[in-house]
């Protein structure tokens, strides 16, 4: 006969696996509090309720909440009543991740004011440098100053030191520029480098890399380099250590398909992705040819390339004077640019080269150059006029004869707004999805001397308030996608672009209705409207529409950073 089973070891068995399961639910519990900050937890340092959150994907926004710890993003959807030090109500307005800028010349400008207004006070949260070439290795060089800061450090590791210990509102990723590179090392000398230089170029490149530099810049001539294999020497140097080559185009005009046949043969020969900058065209002459151009990129994403382009939502462009004199007046550097405009001589061969006469058409002639920024004093009266107006006001028969003189004057160095694109090509370029938003502008603020371009003060909210709620150009989730994720996707980083739980809490909120730059030609040192709140790494910088004198930004390296250098 068989032995009765006994129920005990059942009713133990039992009471442990609902212990276990008890105790699993309450640690279930405990998690699920700590992450939502829920009773017991400890309270989320920010918590924005009820907006309209655009996450950077560019799918559609959706109504909820995103909880803000430790400079990260903690957690995001429908939070219920949790804990926060500080709640920030969101009802009726847009919380997007911060606007990545690719695009801009910040170098020194953040040295001088650390608080980026112009930048961060429409909602960039992240600028890209380097084309400026002041951050890139200066062996050897003379000590230069700009905007009343000295530029006494020799490599990136410097750069990064002097930007820690004044401190920024925003966080900063640098490219190294070849332009710069090549003068450590060549000084002005227009030969092509020797294998030894080149091999020092490659060298200084390779050392930039290591001390944070995100990749190569590029900024040459109408038509290309003079010496493409110099160039794409050094961008196998960049593919080597997990970065990309961003240019400046040359022409943006006669010369551009000269230029993207240089930039394809780079991407094709090395294979490093590439971006260029502000793609447009200039010169009335030229706006048809904006299909065809839009073509060539998508014929090169099409075999493969990896390329994406940016622009600046506005019609005329902004940079020196001296951009559109003949190459061989300043290829020698400023000093010597500015001992020829001294001699007769020299002008009048000027005023007789095609490429000059050329130039100054694709840039606006004489009713679309404006005097932009005076350096010689008694300029400071022409500033915000163009040069036909001052043509007058001089009593000049031909404001070619005007512009020569006026460069003379002023040793070659005048800063310049020019009226020569095309709204309609504006818009068919934002449109194409491969293109991002960014602003070819420095981080200003409202004691910024001359007229700057007003994209330092608006691009960003240009976008939303004009070319998304009153033009329809893009939507609204598209243009957020074309200042976050896009751009982020473009620099390979892996933790900002987009409200994700983890990212860092890079976060702009901003009023759909009302968002708007304030900023114009006439008077670009002014502020946008409708973005009251931005915040960076976790903490505001902008909170009720004011800057917070918070600098939490920080330097981001590339991929080939080494902590010891």
């Amino acid at each position: 006969m068989s032995r009765p089973i006994s129920s005990r070891p059942l009713r133990l068995r039992f009471l442990l696996v609902a212990l276990a399961a008890f105790l699993l639910g309450f640690a279930l519990v405990a998690v699920a509090r700590a992450r939502t900050g829920g009773a017991g937890a400890e309270p989320y340092d920010i918590l924005i309720t009820g907006g309209h959150i655009v996450d950077g994907s560019g799918n559609p926004w959706f109504t909820g909440d995103i909880a803000v710890r430790g400079g990260h993003i903690a957690a995001i959807g429908h939070l219920g009543r949790v804990q926060a030090k500080r709640t920030i109500d969101a009802h009726g307005l847009v919380v997007s991740p911060g606007f990545i800028d690719l695009h801009t010349h910040s170098d020194v400008s953040l040295l001088a004011d650390g608080n980026a207004e112009s930048k961060v006070r429409q909602g960039v949260t992240l600028d890209v440098l380097g084309e400026s070439t002041s951050v890139a290795p200066r062996d050897g060089l003379p000590v230069e100053t700009q905007s009343g800061v000295t530029m006494d450090w020799t490599d990136f590791t410097g750069y990064w030191a002097r930007l820690r210990a004044n401190g920024v509102s925003m966080n900063v990723i640098s490219h190294a520029a070849f332009e710069q590179i090549r003068r450590v090392v060549m000084g002005y000398d227009t030969a092509p480098a020797s294998a030894e230089q080149l091999e020092r170029m490659k060298a200084l490149l390779a050392r930039s890399m290591r001390e944070g530099a995100w990749g190569m810049v590029l900024r040459f001539e109408s038509g290309g380099p003079r010496y493409p294999d110099e160039v794409i020497e050094l961008a196998k140097v960049v593919k080597a250590m997990g970065g990309n080559v961003t240019s400046h185009m040359g022409s943006e005009g006669f010369e551009q398909d000269k230029e993207l046949d240089f930039m394809f043969r780079l991407a094709r020969e090395t294979g490093v992705p590439i971006h260029i900058f502000h793609f447009k065209i200039r010169g009335r002459q030229n706006w048809g040819l904006m299909d065809h151009y839009i073509q060539r990129i998508e014929q090169a994403r099409a075999e493969g390339i990896d390329v994406t382009v940016n622009e600046y939502p506005y019609t005329a462009m902004n940079h020196p004077w001296a951009v559109f004199f003949p190459v061989w007046a300043r290829e020698n550097g400023p000093q010597a640019f500015a001992t020829m405009l001294k001699d007769p001589a020299v002008q009048a061969r000027i005023k007789a080269d095609p490429d000059f006469r050329n130039w100054m058409h694709e840039h606006g002639d004489a009713d679309g150059i404006v005097y932009a920024r005076a350096s010689y004093a008694p300029h400071k009266q022409y500033e915000g006029k163009r040069l036909a107006e001052i043509a007058r006001m001089r009593g000049d028969a031909d404001p070619v004869d005007t512009c020569i003189q006026l460069m003379a004057e002023a040793g070659g160095n005048i800063g310049g707004i020019y009226f020569a694109m095309s709204e309609e090509n504006v818009q068919k370029v934002m449109r194409q999805p491969w293109v991002s938003i960014s602003s070819d502008a420095g981080a200003l603020n409202l004691q910024e001397p001359g007229f700057p371009h007003p994209r330092a003060f608006g691009t960003n909210v240009r976008v939303l308030g004009h070319y998304v709620r009153d033009e329809h150009v893009l939507t609204l989730e598209d243009a957020v996608r074309k200042m976050t994720s896009l751009p982020a996707q473009i620099l390979g980083l892996q933790d900002r672009g987009l409200l994700r739980a983890g990212f860092w809490a890079d976060i702009v909120i901003f009023d759909p209705a009302t968002v708007a730059d304030t900023s114009t030609y006439e008077a670009p040192k002014a502020y946008p409207r409708g973005v009251p709140y931005v915040m960076v790494n976790g903490v505001l910088v902008v909170d009720g529409g004011e800057h917070t004198g918070a600098r939490p930004g920080m330097p981001l390296m590339g991929a080939g950073f080494q902590t010891q250098q």
